[in-house]
């Protein structure tokens, strides 16, 4: 791993679940000292009660100043104006945040610093704060999310692609778009905290008292209920087995009409990060239903690795990430394909939390996920900025550091 570095991250707000970002400069924190930058937005707000609470929230924790965790890691709100497409915004926080950040990195001691973004949005700063490497750490198809304004992202993105050392990307289809941009773009996969999500598969974790008395078969699943969650096809899995659990923890960022009048159909709200694996005990199997379009197939789900570690056979809608992995995750290309893999795990007896299937994704863990990302930064830190030098893309496909191989890539 890469030790003693300053690493300024633009990403999401710290306090929110833990996605990707968090779990990599979790672990970079060991040996580095890390500056979060709470996000910087890419969606355009609105006069919604929740955007209006989240600016409230924004303006409350820059004024606050900065906080530091525990585990090396320095959180910082910034203030921004989150008109991307207007150009006297772009002015704004070009200069406020390069102003606010290379003072707060001054105060700090940091020292040629590796700026690692995952917000398409710090264009306007990334690359003009003192940096010796810019990485742009791509996990999402960001100009295909609901209320932003698409244009000015790509735009944005593309900037940013063209000026960064490193471009590190999380599924086959982000490869294939960042790569026109950057001869420099490298895949690297999600990873998952195997030990955490493995408890299920223990027996000293007592099954949440909320589920556990529900008649089985229950079908689990977790994370945001957003616009890209199929409803649909979970009512038709419901209505069609009436006699199953199906329940679903998450924060609710979508109507969920569509689900009314389905007894069998529990929505618990969102849960902790330490109480999911509880819950994915009571899970006979979990379920992937992401509507399958533009911004889902650039996507690698999280939560299909943590279903993994927490040995739960999967059935999902068609995504290619999803379909990587054979054997405990089975796809269903139209609900009644979905439902028959359903009615065959359950026949067979192949459910709840199976020992194997979570030893079978240890090659998946974010400690090995960040020794790849770590050897690629080591690569990119000794070209010295070379953009225009030596390195070359490798030949004969996507050059990734795959699973289990140490291959250093070249």
């Amino acid at each position: 791993m890469i030790e003693g570095r300053d690493i300024i991250c633009f990403s999401n707000d710290w306090d929110s679940d833990p996605l990707s970002k968090k779990h990599i400069m979790l672990r970079l924190a060991r040996k580095n000292r890390v500056l979060w930058i709470n996000s910087i937005s890419n969606r355009q707000p609105t006069l919604s009660g929740r955007d209006l609470r989240r600016a409230w929230k924004k303006m409350r924790d820059y004024f606050k100043g900065t906080k530091s965790d525990a585990r090396n890691i320095i959180v910082y709100s910034p203030l921004v104006i989150p008109f991307h497409h207007n150009p006297l915004a772009r002015w704004f926080n070009r200069n406020c945040l390069r102003y606010s950040l290379k003072r707060l990195c001054r105060r700090l001691g940091f020292v040629d610093p590796i700026t690692w973004t995952f917000e398409p949005s710090s264009a306007e700063v990334a690359g003009r704060l003192g940096e010796k490497l810019l990485v742009y750490h791509c996990v999402d198809e960001f100009s295909e999310f609901d209320g932003v304004n698409r244009s000015a992202l790509l735009a944005m993105e593309r900037r940013l692609l063209q000026k960064a050392d490193l471009v590190l990307v999380s599924s086959t289809r982000l490869y294939e778009t960042k790569r026109q941009y950057n001869p420099n773009v490298f895949l690297v996969t999600h990873g998952v905290d195997i030990e955490h999500f493995r408890q299920a598969c223990t027996s000293s974790v007592p099954i949440p008292p909320e589920v556990s008395a529900l008649p089985h078969p229950v079908i689990g699943f977790f994370g945001l209920i957003a616009p890209w969650v199929d409803l649909e096809l979970i009512r038709y899995l419901a209505a069609s087995r009436p006699a199953w659990s199906f329940v679903l923890l998450g924060k609710l960022a979508a109507s969920v009409d569509t689900l009314k009048g389905l007894p069998n159909i529990h929505l618990l709200g969102r849960k902790e990060y330490a109480q999911l694996p509880a819950y994915c005990k009571a899970f006979d199997a979990a379920i992937l239903t992401f509507v399958v379009n533009h911004l889902t197939l650039a996507a690698n789900p999280l939560k299909l690795r943590e279903y993994l570690a927490a040995g739960l056979p999967v059935v999902s809608t068609a995504l290619p990430e999803a379909e990587m992995f054979a054997g405990p995750v089975r796809i269903g290309k139209d609900p009644a394909e979905f439902l028959h893999h359903l009615d065959a795990l359950i026949s067979e007896g192949k459910t709840g939390p199976q020992l194997e299937i979570s030893r079978a994704m240890e090659i998946e863990s974010w400690d090995h996920k960040v020794e790849m990302l770590s050897r690629l930064v080591e690569q990119a830190s000794r070209a010295e900025h070379a953009k225009h030098g030596s390195r070359k893309q490798p030949q004969g496909g996507i050059p990734e550091i795959a699973s289990g191989d140490s291959l250093y890539v070249q």
